[in-house]
C-alpha cells in the first residue's frame, strides 16, 4: 500500500533500451534486468541484427548475462535496411523471435550506417508488418546535411512520418524517444495505432544543459535535447495519463573514452536510475498516481501484452548518484551522474 514515503506499482518494462553486446553487455545488462520485467532490444550492433537467426543468438547472449536472481524477458527487434526480407520479418514474428521492426534513417545515430536511405525501398515490409500486425519502431530523424540537427525531428514528421502513416494507415507505430512539442501533438492527434517512448533524460534537461560550464559530452544524445519549450511538452504527455506515451529509457552506455573525444559518441546511460529519475520528475508535475500507467500498463497494452505480475518498491530516500561506474575494465558515466534524487528503487516485491 503506498504512503507519502513509498511507491509500490506494477513492475515496469523498458521498451527501448541498447545494451550492447561482449563485455559490455555483461557489465551492464543487469542494471535493466534488475528492475524491469522486459526490455525491447535494440538491434544496432556491428554487424546489425537483420535476421531471426542473429536475433536468437543475440538474445541466447543476452540471457548467459543476466543474473540468476532476475526474472528478465529480451524483446527482439530486426534492424531494417534497404533490402530486408518481408518473408524473414515474417516468420521471424510468427516464431516468436522478433516482436518488433526497427527503422534507422540511415546515418541518423550510432551503428546506423546500414539503415533505410528511401522509405520507398521498405514498401513491401512495411505492408507484410501492416498486415501481421507487427509493431514498427522509428527514429525520427532526418539526415539531410541542409537540416540544422534541432530541427530534424520536426522535418522528419513532414517529410516520412506523415507520408507512413498516410501510406500504411494500419500500421502499429511506436515513434521512439520524441524530443519536441512537435511530436508529441503529432502522436495525439494519430489514431490509437501511434505511440510514442520518452526516456528519462529529455524530461530533465534542455539543450542549454549540454553547455553550463562548458561542453558536456555525456549529456549529448540522439535525437539531441531541444529548447525548454520541447522539454515542457514532453513533461505534459508523459504525465498527463495518455495510453499514448510510455516508458523507454533508450539508454545507451558509451566509455568516458568514447564520450569524451574528438567525435564523441551519442548516448546517456540512464539504466542505473532509471525509475529514480522517472520519479522525481512524476512527483515534481504531482503526478505520482500517474507513473504506474505511463511505466507499468500503457507500453505492455500497445503491445498486445499483459502486464507484469510482480511488483516493485521505490522508498523516498535520498540518494547520491556515483560520479563514475567501473564497468568491464572501463568507466562509465551515469545519468544524474553525482547528483542527489529523493527516491530510492528497492527492490521487487
Amino acid at each position: 500500500m503506498n504512503d507519502k514515503n513509498t511507491l509500490t506499482i506494477t513492475q515496469p518494462d523498458d521498451w527501448h533500451v541498447h545494451v550492447r553486446d561482449g563485455d559490455m553487455l555483461a557489465g551492464v545488462v543487469n542494471f535493466t534486468a534488475r528492475q524491469f520485467g522486459r526490455a525491447i532490444i535494440m538491434p544496432n550492433l556491428a554487424p546489425p541484427i537483420t535476421n531471426a537467426q542473429a536475433a536468437r543468438e543475440y538474445r541466447v547472449r543476452i540471457l548467459a548475462a543476466v543474473d540468476n536472481q532476475h526474472d528478465f524477458t529480451p524483446l527482439m527487434t530486426c534492424y531494417l535496411t534497404d533490402n530486408i526480407d518481408p518473408g524473414e520479418i515474417e516468420t521471424g514474428f510468427a516464431d516468436g523471435v522478433f516482436t518488433a521492426c526497427k527503422l534507422y534513417p540511415a546515418g541518423a545515430t550510432t551503428n546506423s550506417d546500414h539503415g533505410v536511405t528511401d522509405i520507398g525501398k521498405i514498401a513491401n515490409v512495411l505492408e507484410t508488418m501492416q498486415r501481421i500486425g507487427m509493431p514498427l519502431l522509428v527514429h525520427g530523424e532526418v539526415t539531410d546535411g541542409d537540416i540544422d540537427i534541432f530541427d530534424r525531428e520536426a522535418v522528419f514528421i513532414d517529410r516520412i512520418m506523415s507520408k507512413i502513416t498516410r501510406d500504411f494507415p494500419a500500421l502499429k507505430i511506436v515513434f521512439e524517444h520524441i524530443t519536441t512539442k512537435q511530436a508529441v501533438a503529432f502522436v495525439q492527434e494519430s489514431g490509437t495505432n501511434i505511440a510514442a517512448t520518452i526516456t528519462p533524460h529529455h524530461l530533465v534537461y534542455n539543450r542549454s544543459a549540454m553547455f553550463e560550464g562548458g561542453i558536456r559530452p555525456h549529456l549529448y544524445c540522439l535525437p539531441i535535447a531541444k529548447r525548454e519549450v520541447h522539454r515542457l511538452a514532453l513533461r505534459t504527455a508523459a504525465t498527463s495519463g495518455s495510453a499514448k506515451f510510455f516508458l523507454g529509457t533508450d539508454s545507451a552506455p558509451h566509455s568516458v573514452g568514447a564520450k569524451q573525444s574528438a567525435c564523441g559518441c551519442a548516448g546517456v546511460f540512464n539504466a542505473p536510475f532509471a525509475l529514480e529519475s522517472y520519479a522525481a520528475t512524476f512527483e515534481q508535475e504531482n503526478a505520482l498516481d500517474k507513473l504506474e500507467g505511463f511505466a507499468s500498463i500503457y507500453g505492455p497494452r500497445f503491445y498486445g501484452l499483459e502486464p507484469n505480475k510482480r511488483k516493485i518498491v521505490l522508498e523516498r530516500t535520498e540518494i547520491e548518484i556515483p560520479k563514475t561506474l567501473d564497468i568491464t575494465d572501463t568507466q562509465i558515466i551515469p545519468f544524474h551522474s553525482g547528483e542527489r534524487l529523493n527516491w530510492r528503487f528497492v527492490g521487487l516485491v
